[in-house]
């Protein structure tokens, strides 16, 4: 039988391992808008997983007297990686909702950023029960704030872009900035999560 320790270790590491396939099948979608209906439902599914495992890891703070970390610590890295999920999950519903039809490199370079990112918050996590080796810890932490500035200047430059090109119509523009920002609001919700672990760490190792 599992100990409480390792069923709040799995929930965090099963939350991350649906993130890292949704954010893969984000930039699959950008790479190629035809396939969006279908690969939006797939996020869908794993959203909803996400949501499930959420939802069962605050059950079982509740259930359980003794916990690896603090309570806050737990409820607020869970709440902070699903909150990269929702985000993730609303620029592909944005996506497919919109009817986006063309390719757009900008696009894709962000959601891989974002991808980079939701690894390095999956190696995090998974590292967590070794928590008093920390640098490993600490440096994928300072990597995913990396990746958050770097989808920050992508965001700008597209942003800019998209309102600079005068053939663009105001209506996609609209649509591009939606979805440009749900990307780039995942990539700081995964910053959020990195701040989390970054002080867990501080306060346990």
């Amino acid at each position: 039988m599992l100990t409480r320790d390792k069923v709040f270790w799995a929930a965090f590491a099963a939350h991350t391992r649906c993130t890292v396939q949704a954010a893969a099948l984000l930039t699959e979608m950008l790479e190629d808008p035809s396939k969006a209906p279908e690969l939006a439902k797939r996020i869908n599914v794993l959203e909803s997983e996400g949501d499930t495992i959420t939802r069962n890891t605050i059950l079982a703070l509740h259930q359980t007297w003794i916990t690896p970390l603090d309570r806050e610590e737990i409820h607020s890295l869970i709440t902070r990686l699903d909150d990269v999920l929702d985000f993730l999950e609303a620029a592909s519903e944005r996506i497919a909702l919109y009817e986006i039809k063309n390719h757009w490199p900008e696009a894709v370079e962000l959601s891989k950023v974002l991808e980079l990112s939701v690894q390095d918050v999956d190696r995090a996590v998974n590292l967590l029960p070794s928590i008093k080796d920390s640098k490993p810890l600490l440096d994928l932490c300072v990597s995913i704030n990396k990746h958050e500035h770097e989808a920050d200047q992508i965001f700008r430059r597209s942003l800019a872009q998209l309102f600079k090109n005068e053939s663009n119509h105001p209506l996609e523009v609209m649509k591009w900035r939606d979805i440009l920002d749900a990307i780039e609001t995942a990539t700081d919700r995964a910053e959020d999560v990195a701040d989390i672990i970054e002080g867990i760490v501080l306060e346990h190792a």
